[in-house]
């Protein structure tokens, strides 16, 4: 085994564990926490990738930027339990339960009895990923979703800053 690719296997497994983590978390801060490790792992993943600029702009837009308007947002929000949560639906619990058996029956099978060979490269796999071709996806092929994404986060703090305004005397 060579370095990068325990690496690949030890950061991958971290960023499994911070996702499932941060899903399975009841305190929203806590879960905020640990989506940003898994932004870093996912980060530590570009990089055994040698694609530098999409680690540094993981560590600074995401890391950075949206999770501190996440965890001000939370801490805004002030979400303590002001009343108990509702029983469990045994129903739901069992779906629940039966959809992650199957996934996984899946994920073990795929593993296991499928033999194929991973596809080749793409021939311009060289140029994804670089300051170039990411500026030029960003302002020209997806401008109006990076637009329409930005006022959604502007529209989110506002309500967030309506909202804990109501709630002071």
């Amino acid at each position: 085994m060579t370095v990068e690719l325990v690496l690949f296997y030890l950061f991958g497994s971290v960023a499994v564990g911070t996702g499932l983590g941060m899903i399975l978390q009841r305190n929203a801060l806590l879960s905020a926490l640990l989506l940003v490790g898994n932004f870093f792992c996912i980060a530590a993943l570009y990089l055994l990738l040698q694609q530098q600029f999409l680690a540094v702009i993981q560590i600074v837009v995401y890391t950075g930027a949206i999770m501190v308007l996440v965890v001000f947002v939370i801490m805004l929000l002030n979400l303590a339990e002001d009343h108990p949560r509702p029983k469990k639906n045994s129903m739901q619990y069992s779906i629940a339960v039966a959809l992650v058996i199957g996934f996984l029956v899946e994920l073990v099978y795929i593993l296991m009895f499928t033999d194929r060979a991973p596809a080749g490269f793409h021939p311009e796999a060289g140029k994804l990923g670089t300051v170039e071709s990411i500026g030029d996806a960003l302002f020209n092929k997806f401008m109006l979703p990076f637009e329409v994404a930005s006022v959604l986060l502007l529209v989110a703090v506002v309500g967030a800053v309506l909202l804990a305004k109501k709630r002071l005397p």
